[in-house]
């Protein structure tokens, strides 16, 4: 696994980089390791380098691992689509969920964080580019979503999350990322709701995301190279 830990290293030197270039805290910048589809052995690897925090897509994978490395203090976030079958699961075995957009779907996690565990943090994805193929609530309907949410016990509301459309350009990479941090300061503004924390920026656009604003960028591929085939 020294592959992987030297692209961890390399990974977060490149953060370090672009939060001094784009005059960014490095520390509000906080890297998620995406290991879906990777096995737990890298996972272990990583952690072992300094990363705790890791981000999963499908239940039933997560909590394979979750079940391998239950002895390592790691922070596990949930960041796939998620179905109401799968609720229970997520509220009971993750640390954060950064894709609720129906309230059906975050009052289950609600009803069903056990009453033992802190409050499950959650982000409220924003489908910034009005995609019909992916998750999200359209900018308009945030605000509603977000004060439902923020009055739901066991939950913790804590930003917003987008993953835009790819493009190759950097100055159209970074308009969907501003647009989600204007919203999130202007909900800030006019609401008083504690949205500070900003999942935004892949592996492909992670630059773009850090110049307008993220708080989590998730990583996959530059940490852990390209997925297995299945």
């Amino acid at each position: 696994m020294i592959g992987v830990t030297e692209k961890l290293a390399k990974t977060n030197g490149l953060l370090s980089e672009l939060c001094a270039r784009y005059e960014r805290p490095r520390e509000v910048v906080k890297l998620l390791a995406v290991s879906k589809k990777h096995p737990a052995e890298a996972i272990r690897a990583i952690h072992a380098a300094g990363q705790c925090d890791f981000g999963e897509n499908f239940v039933a994978e997560a909590r394979d691992k979750q079940r391998q490395l239950q002895h390592l203090p790691l922070r596990w976030h949930f960041i796939g689509r998620l179905q109401s079958n799968k609720t229970r699961a997520v509220a009971e075995h993750f640390d954060a969920v950064h894709t609720v957009d129906r309230l059906k779907i975050a009052e289950r996690l609600a009803a069903q964080r056990p009453h033992y565990a802190p409050p499950l943090d959650v982000l409220v994805q924003v489908n910034v580019d009005a995609e019909t193929t992916k998750g999200g609530i359209s900018a308009a309907e945030t605000l509603e979503l977000a004060n439902a949410i923020a009055q739901l016990p066991r939950l913790r509301l804590v930003g917003l999350m987008c993953l835009p459309r790819l493009t190759d350009s950097f100055v159209e990479q970074r308009q969907p990322f501003k647009r989600l941090a204007t919203l999130a300061g202007t909900l800030r503004r006019d609401s008083g709701l504690a949205l500070n924390e900003l999942s935004m920026g892949t592996s492909s656009d992670f630059e773009a995301a850090i110049a307008e604003g993220a708080t989590w960028v998730r990583l996959g591929t530059s940490i852990f190279g390209a997925r297995p085939k299945q």
